[in-house]
């Protein structure tokens, strides 16, 4: 993969990326994991998602110190683009889909979870680093030897507990999503990497986080 193409992809899957959340949130059947807790703290303070973004992406970083992770150009990237992009894509899907009804808020919540699989597998397909949330979950995998599964099972219920008591959207595209951007991802990241380049079974993305490697077969 070239060089140019490595960055193309790469950007284009994190504005695709932050699409897909905006979609999700303005479906208002619930969202990710993480911004449920985003929209909670959103809700509670008034402080515009993007900033609320990235806020928890540097409290993530931070957290990598101790877990001696480091980061790579791609996990930046995350950061900055997400972090930027996703109040003016919260903004051209409410333009777009104003006041959604019950049908279209399906297709949206429906439509962000496939779009979000395609994005991880973009940014899966660049290999330029881990997002700060996946890196904070692969980070404590290696040091307390617990798997994959069960760390970002054990964060998401945590960071999904207490976005909801803060107020943000719990709902069944939630759980939606938590089933269903493994499979599209699964299925989609090969069009995305050279041959050779992708594990087996690639890691399901969690959160705003779209790039962590592959979980070994031994440990799923």
């Amino acid at each position: 993969m070239s060089p140019t193409r490595r960055i193309v992809q790469l950007l284009l899957g994190l504005l695709a990326y932050a699409l897909s959340m905006a979609m999700l949130l303005h479906a208002g059947q619930g969202g990710m994991p993480w911004d449920v807790l985003h929209q909670g703290v959103v809700r509670r303070t008034g402080l515009p998602f993007g900033v609320v973004v990235l806020a928890f992406s540097g409290l993530a970083l931070l957290a990598w110190i101790p877990l001696r992770q480091r980061p790579g150009w791609g996990t930046v990237a995350n950061v900055v683009v997400i972090g930027v992009t996703i109040d003016p894509a919260i903004a051209l899907v409410e333009r777009v889909v104003p006041d959604p009804g019950a049908a279209a808020s399906v297709a949206l919540a429906l439509g962000g979870i496939v779009l979000n699989g395609l994005a991880s597998s973009a940014y899966l397909g660049v290999r330029l680093g881990p997002g700060p949330r996946d890196g904070l979950m692969t980070g404590l995998v290696q040091r307390t030897g617990g798997s994959v599964r069960l760390v970002r099972t054990v964060i998401e219920v945590v960071v999904v507990g207490l976005g909801w008591a803060l107020g943000g959207t719990l709902g069944w595209a939630t759980l939606a999503y938590a089933l269903g951007v493994g499979p599209v991802v699964q299925a989609t990241v090969r069009w995305f990497a050279p041959a050779g380049l992708v594990a087996r079974r690639p890691a399901e993305p969690a959160g705003q986080d779209v790039a962590r490697p592959a979980e070994p077969a031994a440990r799923r």
